[in-house]
């Protein structure tokens, strides 16, 4: 039955048919082999079941609360930040996107939005700086994996929802992991400056001009204080902490910035809605997927097979890590975490492996998949707003992954990275 709902599903999508119906299709053919019709009305209860969990109500609101940035013209304020903290060495402009990138994952907690709002003002200012076209649209699209691991995270809320695991206790272990990842990318940076001889930044200020910067900036530093010092002091939940976020946003685009007009209002909430019931139809499509592969127990014989192999954790990790990122290339991220975590979880439970470790592994995993060809979001998002021809993003950003990946390897041999963090308080 699971070969056969795999053909299904792999040939709809090679005619180009949407991934929900691919994975519905599937499960149809897997309930026909089994020939029970019956199981026709738990595919419904199961596909509107797996949309029917408190913890994805957070979703839309951290959506909404990334696109009201957007709107507010807020990202201008961290980029302005940004370039007066490292702006005035050799690369400044890549150290720029990496800290910009830091700095707004606190909001957003996505990939495609931070690699949109600050590729369309960073990538065309450092190619007229002299930069390549490809490292600036390189350098933005790998940067931009920082938004889904330094909390809020969408793909940390999806496994929390199929797992069990604590979304607060995710959030905050991906905290170390998230600035690692970023630390990583400034690394690379230096590396290719040097090797390169980047241009340094034109721009200078003086302490006083810093000083108004910073300023300037704390209406978007505080955001993140907001999720996660009411997640960590057990204040709010992380929906709640959502909500706390949109309203923040929504005050100060209207009363600070004001470039928050109830039109921009109008278009992020449809904007919202739009990415909204694409994720949840998916997330339904794979809740009927893994009911299926569950009830054939397919899980269970996948953990066997592996733990034949091998009972390493970190192996194990390894082995698992290597399938999702082959899978991550052709299959969108959502989908592929959605798809992959009622398989791999028990396989990592039994194991012995920690949940909150092994969500974060998972996460960042999932997160690489948004700038590997052919399938990467980030680098069709980069290749458009920064008008760089997309086969020649797709040629020089495999460096920009494997710095990723060995990130994702630290992580998985020291587990303390993710795990310290919730631990010291109580999650």
């Amino acid at each position: 039955m699971a070969a056969l709902m795999l053909i299904v599903f792999l040939a709809l999508l090679a005619i180009g048919a949407p991934l929900f119906v691919a994975m519905l299709a599937g499960a149809l053919s897997g309930i026909l082999c089994l020939g029970d019709l019956s199981l026709l009305k738990v595919m419904a209860q199961q596909f509107f079941g797996g949309m029917d969990v408190f913890s994805l109500m957070a979703i839309p609101l951290y959506i909404l609360a990334g696109i009201l940035m957007n709107k507010a013209e807020v990202a201008d304020r961290l980029l302005e930040l940004s370039e007066a903290l490292v702006g005035r060495v050799r690369g400044g402009l890549g150290y720029v996107n990496v800290v910009a990138s830091m700095l707004f994952a606190g909001v957003n907690g996505s990939a495609a939005a931070d690699s949109s709002a600050l590729g369309v003002i960073l990538i065309p200012t450092t190619v007229k700086q002299g930069y390549p076209p490809s490292y600036a649209a390189g350098i933005t699209a790998g940067s931009s994996l920082i938004g889904p691991i330094i909390p809020p995270s969408i793909f940390m809320i999806l496994y929390a929802s199929m797992t069990g695991t604590s979304v607060g206790g995710l959030f905050l272990a991906g905290v170390v992991p998230g600035v690692l990842l970023g630390f990583a990318f400034l690394l690379m940076n230096y590396y290719y400056s040097g090797k390169y001889d980047f241009p340094y930044s034109t721009k200078s200020y003086t302490w006083g001009e810093k000083l108004q910067v910073v300023r300037r900036s704390l209406i978007a530093l505080i955001g993140p204080f907001i999720i996660l010092g009411g997640i960590a002091t057990g204040i709010v939940t992380p929906t709640e902490s959502g909500a706390l976020a949109v309203a923040y946003v929504a005050l100060a685009g209207i009363f600070i910035t004001k470039r928050l007009t109830w039109a921009r209002i109008a278009e992020a909430v449809f904007e919202t809605v739009r990415l909204t019931s694409s994720i949840l139809v998916m997330i339904g499509a794979a809740a009927v997927v893994g009911w299926l592969l569950k009830w054939q127990q397919a899980p269970q014989e996948s953990a066997a097979l592996v733990m034949g192999f091998t009972h390493s954790p970190v192996a194990i990790m390894l082995i698992l890590t290597g399938l999702t990122f082959v899978l991550g290339m052709f299959i969108e991220e959502i989908a592929t975490l959605a798809l992959l975590t009622p398989i791999f979880t028990p396989i990592a439970m039994a194991a012995g492996i920690d949940p909150l470790h092994f969500g974060i592994v998972m996460s960042l995993n999932v997160t690489i998949a948004l700038i590997t060809p052919p399938m990467g979001a980030c680098l069709f998002v980069v290749s458009a707003v920064g008008k760089v021809r997309l086969d020649e993003v797709f040629r020089t950003i495999w460096p920009f992954a494997a710095v990723a990946l060995a990130t994702v390897l630290l992580v998985i041999v020291f587990p303390a990275l993710a795990t310290a963090v919730p631990r010291m308080l109580g999650l």
